[in-house]
């Protein structure tokens, strides 16, 4: 188990969907002992943390709140004393920052954005800096390739570019406390969150035809297994890098023509 002994904070904490359900699960059955965060629904939360292989102890967390960063070392120390590893699983665009009419979205929405969805990942891992003084770790965030621009995608797209940028100056200036900080760039997962996307599912299309293995949006396993592969000791100099799990989807070009059904759907 390539997490035995670890002690890892998941954030984002949503539905049995959610990559962070996912990643929590796994990190568990690789023998990390987790603690999940979540916001607004709470008692659903806590329903959804029930259904992990170990029910792990809850925190509320809105990182909007300075009172919840601030007491968040002090709430996640009373279950474990110490991190190994934090997970970045949060993003939120009011529906002003996805209206499609991109220079008209008020600065209200767009800022919200880029609180929740890029500044966070600086405010989570500063809150936690605690739990991991003296002991190294790792830091991994959750990504959507922002190196093009995405129909409907408007200003999250611009707060995942940001996550990037943070991701690398994240890396730069906590190098020297042996924390490293990377970032996963999934294809679409048809997450609960995903799906209230509205071109979600010209994405799903997108995908089907030009990644080159395939891929599946029903399928948050690869996903969960490359942010773990991360919070283990296996990538011990690898920081400030974004990791795509897309089915080789960001490294093509335009679609390729396909010549026959068995191509077409690749089922062979």
């Amino acid at each position: 188990m390539i997490l035995e002994g670890k002690r890892v904070l998941v954030t984002g904490l949503l539905s049995p969907s959610s990559l962070a359900f996912h990643i929590a699960a796994l990190a568990q059955r690789e023998g990390a002992d987790v603690v999940v965060t979540g916001h607004g629904r709470m008692r659903l939360v806590e329903r959804v943390a029930r259904k992990l292989p170990h029910p792990p102890p809850v925190i509320e967390l809105d990182v909007r709140r300075p009172e919840h960063l601030e007491e968040l070392a002090t709430r996640v120390s009373a279950h474990l004393p110490a991190l190994d590893g934090l997970v970045h699983s949060i993003a939120y665009a009011p529906a002003e920052a996805l209206s499609g009419e991109f220079s008209a979205a008020p600065w209200g929405p767009v800022a919200e954005t880029l609180q929740v969805s890029a500044h966070s990942l600086a405010s989570l891992t500063h809150a936690c800096l605690p739990l991991f003084e003296g002991r190294g770790g790792s830091v991994v965030g959750l990504d959507f390739d922002a190196r093009v621009a995405w129909p409907d995608y408007d200003w999250m797209g611009v707060a995942k570019a940001a996550l990037e940028s943070t991701s690398r100056y994240l890396a730069r200036d906590l190098g020297h406390r042996s924390l490293r900080v990377n970032l996963v760039a999934s294809g679409p997962v048809g997450s609960l969150a995903a799906r209230s996307f509205p071109g979600f599912d010209s994405l799903v299309g997108a995908w089907r035809s030009r990644a080159p293995l395939t891929w599946d949006a029903t399928d948050p396993e690869p996903v969960a297994r490359a942010v773990v592969a991360l919070l283990s000791d296996f990538f011990p100099l690898t920081t400030g890098e974004v990791v795509h799990v897309d089915g080789g989807f960001h490294a093509m070009g335009a679609p390729r023509p396909h010549s026959s059904p068995t191509t077409a759907d690749g089922a062979g």
